[in-house]
């Protein structure tokens, strides 16, 4: 029987408030991100070294470690037991991209077994070179094995299974309003330079198309509108803003938000911090009554379905 492999790429987080320095220096060290023609290590350690101190102390407000980590080690737990479960004699492995267990490390690991094929499953389900893309490319650096093992699933943002995951943490949320016929769904997905959209990257279109699929699923229940947050440096990012949304829907005596984080699947920085802490005052100072983020898909069982039916899908169709 074919004994086969799943890595879920991941982003990765500081795992103390001791790592939130070197966590950022491989953050900025990335050329898909940050692509710097000379000088990229001197840029990384300048800059990682000016934002530490801010970063640390959102990382303090949510526990002083990245909850990413709890969540994605928990996701691969779950992934492996169902795959086995049915019948399918499948490790799955976590390789981040920034912090530990780095790709190296899992390279190394995957290496060592005799596997007949490697799933390499991003847990993120928008293609950007700046996450997907970047974690591929790592991995393609440092595998030194069978290329043909490889088996790449680069996005499943129009997944049925996904899009009813989204779904059912909405539903979750809106049992927590008292006028849930009133309520704004926010959707806020993490933003990207403009420039990477005009080279062709698809994720803004991906991200829209989400939005699209989740509110047709739900037979457009609520308005929706859709934002982007975590706007880094001063070159032109997607609009409009998160923070603006919010301001503008006050503007129009909306005053019920449910925020959805919609390009993550576990719960981080973003997500606690920038969501619910930083635009929570904003919220705060628009009068908005009711101001709730909803949860990240964390421990969803079926999400969970949603990554096993990419995994089996993918190795049928070689």
């Amino acid at each position: 029987m074919a004994k086969n492999a799943v890595v879920l790429l991941n982003l990765g987080g500081p795992d103390s408030l001791d790592a939130v320095q070197p966590f950022l220096f491989n953050l900025f060290s990335d050329p898909d991100i940050f692509n710097i023609p000379f000088g990229q290590k001197i840029f990384a350690s300048l800059i990682s070294k000016n934002r530490a101190p801010k970063v640390k102390e959102e990382y303090k407000l949510v526990g002083g470690n990245s909850p990413i980590n709890k969540w994605t080690e928990l996701q691969r737990k779950n992934l492996e037991e169902s795959l086995k479960s049915s019948g399918y004699d499948m490790d799955v492995y976590v390789a981040m991209r920034y912090w530990n267990p780095l790709t190296e490390e899992i390279v190394k690991k995957v290496e060592s077994q005799n596997y007949d094929k490697i799933v390499l499953l991003p847990l993120y389900p928008h293609y950007s070179i700046t996450t997907t893309g970047s974690s591929f490319n790592e991995w393609k650096r440092l595998y030194k094995g069978d290329k043909s093992k490889l088996v790449y699933i680069e996005e499943y943002y129009l997944n049925d299974i996904y899009i009813k995951a989204i779904n059912e943490r909405i539903d979750e949320a809106l049992k927590k309003f008292t006028f849930a016929d009133e309520v704004q769904l926010v959707f806020s997905a993490h933003g990207t330079p403009v420039s990477l959209v005009k080279k062709g990257d698809p994720y803004s279109h991906q991200i829209k198309d989400t939005v699209e699929a989740v509110v047709k699923a739900r037979n457009y229940s609520h308005k929706h509108h859709l934002c982007f947050q975590s706007k880094v440096g001063p070159m032109k990012w997607l609009e409009p803003s998160t923070d603006k949304m919010i301001e503008k829907l006050s503007s129009e005596s909306k005053y019920h938000l449910l925020i959805i984080p919609i390009s993550f699947v576990s719960d981080h920085v973003e997500t606690l911090f920038e969501l619910d802490i930083e635009y929570r005052h904003i919220a705060d100072n628009c009068r908005i009554e009711r101001y709730i983020v909803m949860e990240g898909l964390n421990d969803s069982t079926t999400f969970i379905e949603a990554l096993k039916y990419l995994t089996i899908n993918s190795l049928k169709k070689i």
